[in-house]
């Protein structure tokens, strides 16, 4: 299990598969998989610790990039065939709604979680795969703010995508979607001015970002028509959604301390963290995000359990329907930071 159990991702694909081929309430099977089956299932099982393994040798194993690079082949086959197909189904009907949004959820699992795995890496291959991904959820911006700016931003005021204590998920979302494009914009001129260079040139990744979306927009609009584009943006926007959903809970309340204009270093507590088996696996360990974000190169296969971290009462999936239930959220979260700010 602990080798082959990242396979279990292939069932999020085949829900996402089955509703796109199919009508009425069937179409809405990929999202009630997720966000109903596969919570009450991770609260079944639980939180699970690993066996004793060689860390270096599993850091090593192809068997765990090639994983990633199957679901990047299958996640653009699906993109593609969705875009097609769509071009011919009657909008805003129960089923177009399904389809789109079971859609949003390949866009976030595996565009958007898979691009975020393969941005850390170091590699040009993976790097340029990971633009690709997130051209797919049209999301390009991400590469930029998340590594140069999320990380060193993390639980500080100055980053877009932790989110305050009180604070809404809804909110959230406008906020930190507006803030992270504005601030991967600001991140890219800062380098562009250290290197003595033209602000607004073709070395302005943003820019490059921003034209390769719009063509491939309007390449749609103009090869398959209004249909297809749209239902494809909304997809890309419900999985940009659910990114922004993981950040909500990934750093919800937690801060890091300031002294002489300087924050404390990245530590462990100040990521929220799930060892629950079923949300590690579907989403490759991100929920074990604490030992990520003090070491952001290592592979999704070896990032460890983190004890000292502030623990969630469920996985992934489960926090993000938690998420949308503001006073059930605060009642059981608030807690929760209280109880990690004063350890």
């Amino acid at each position: 299990m602990n080798r082959y159990g990242y396979l279990l991702s292939f069932s999020v694909m085949f829900s996402v598969w089955f509703s796109l081929n199919e009508s009425g309430l069937l179409s809405w099977c990929a999202p009630i998989f997720v966000f109903l089956f596969i919570p009450i299932l991770e609260l079944i099982i639980g939180a699970k610790e690993d066996k004793n393994e060689n860390l270096e040798s599993r850091s090593e194993d192809l068997f765990f990039d090639n994983i990633l690079y199957l679901f990047f082949g299958l996640h653009i086959l699906t993109t593609l065939c969705f875009i097609w197909v769509m071009r011919d189904n009657e909008m805003w009907t129960i089923t177009w709604w399904g389809h789109v949004f079971s859609m949003g959820i390949c866009c976030g699992t595996f565009g958007i979680n898979i691009a975020h795995e393969l941005g850390h890496r170091t590699t040009r291959k993976d790097q340029f795969l990971a633009k690709i991904l997130l051209l797919s959820s049209l999301y390009m911006h991400f590469f930029i703010e998340h590594n140069r700016g999320h990380h060193k931003n993390v639980a500080t005021p100055e980053d877009p995508s932790t989110a305050r204590l009180n604070e809404p998920v809804q909110i959230f979302w406008i906020r930190s979607m507006i803030q992270t494009w504005n601030k991967a914009w600001s991140l890219e001129f800062i380098r562009l001015r250290r290197k003595g260079r033209l602000i607004f040139s073709i070395k302005n990744e943003m820019l490059q970002f921003q034209i390769i979306q719009l063509t491939a927009v309007f390449v749609v609009f103009f090869t398959l028509g209004f249909k297809a584009m749209i239902s494809w943006m909304l997809a890309a926007f419900i999985g940009a959604v659910l990114l922004e959903t993981i950040n909500y809970i990934e750093h919800y309340g937690l801060t890091r301390k300031k002294s002489n204009n300087n924050y404390e270093r990245v530590e462990q507590w100040h990521s929220w963290n799930s060892n629950h088996l079923i949300g590690r696996l579907l989403l490759f360990e991100l929920s074990r995000h604490s030992d990520h974000h003090c070491k952001s190169n290592k592979k999704y296969q070896i990032l460890e359990n983190s004890k000292v971290a502030p623990q969630m009462p469920t996985g992934y999936p489960g926090m993000m329907v938690l998420a949308q239930f503001y006073p059930l959220w605060i009642l059981i979260m608030n807690r929760k930071v209280e109880k990690a700010l004063m350890n």
